[in-house]
Parts: C-alpha cells; sequence; structure tokens
C-alpha cells in the first residue's frame, strides 16, 4: 500500500485512521467516491478552498451532500468578501489538485480551518488522501484534531 503524505502526517501524530481505496476512474466528486465506497454522501467530505477579501486562504469541510449558506460561512470566517479559490490558487497553497485535498499535512502555521458542525455528529468521516483513487476513513473527532478544524454552522438547512 502507497503512503501518502497525509498518512504520514497522521501515523506522526498518532492519529487513527483507515484507508479505503477506489477506481481512479470513478468520476470526481465527494458524492461519487461515497457511492463506490458504500457511504452515505454525507460521510465524504469535501475539502474546499476559499478565499477572503483580505487576501486569507481557508479550508471548509462540509458533507458531499451539503451546500454552504454564503451568509453563514462570511460570519464563520469573519469576512463579509468571500469566494472559492480558483484551481490555481488552491494547487499554489496546498500543493494538491482539486478532487483529493487532504484536510491536514500541508498547511502552513495559523492557517485556518471551518468544519461544518452537523459533521462531528457522524460515525466515520471520508477524506481525500492527496491522490485520486485513495480515501482516508476517521473519526470526527480525529479530524478535527489533525485538521486543527473549527466547528461553525455553515450550511443550508436540509429541505
Amino acid at each position: 500500500m502507497k503512503v501518502l503524505p497525509a498518512h504520514e502526517y497522521l501515523n506522526q501524530h498518532s492519529i487513527p485512521y483507515e484507508i479505503k481505496t477506489f477506481s481512479s476512474e470513478t468520476e470526481k466528486g465527494a458524492a461519487n467516491v461515497a457511492a463506490a465506497l458504500g457511504f452515505r454522501e454525507r460521510q465524504m467530505i469535501k475539502t474546499l478552498i476559499f478565499e477572503t477579501g483580505e487576501g486569507e486562504q481557508l479550508l471548509v469541510m462540509v458533507g458531499a451532500d451539503q451546500h454552504i449558506k454564503s451568509g453563514k460561512l462570511k460570519k464563520a470566517a469573519g469576512s463579509r468578501n468571500i469566494k472559492m479559490a480558483s484551481p490555481e490558487k488552491v494547487l499554489e497553497v496546498t500543493g494538491y489538485r482539486i478532487g483529493s485535498i487532504p484536510p491536514f499535512c500541508w498547511q502552513p502555521e495559523g492557517f485556518r480551518t471551518i468544519i461544518e458542525a452537523s459533521l462531528l455528529d457522524e460515525d466515520i468521516l471520508g477524506v481525500g488522501a492527496g491522490e485520486w483513487g485513495n480515501e482516508i476513513l476517521i473519526t470526527p473527532e480525529q479530524l478535527v484534531k489533525a485538521s486543527k478544524a473549527v466547528p461553525y454552522d455553515i450550511v443550508q438547512p436540509a429541505e
């Protein structure tokens, strides 16, 4: 089994996790990963990079079936002006291409990470390992610890 930087990071910090793999032919998207691995969409995490008007980048984690509510994210970020980072900016900031960005192992000190608070109610979550076809299964508590994420209510209410 290939050991990726995200695995090394978790091993170094004694954070328990499980490795799952799926076909690299799987169409991109957390919902497709959930289907490939037999999980609910909510359990597979979208790792998104946003930029504030002040020039700060943020990592934001939500379930594959969740949609961020702009006003809630602005409040959580403390910025009135926030937008998704371009694919080029994401690669520059994280070192990873959109599609399998691990939510830990690459952030400089002080980099802010936000996780949708309702995800803490799940038994297990899946996050990208940095290479398409590789997923890390981890408990919400361990994900918060690994990513130094702060929980906020940032999604639109379920219909």
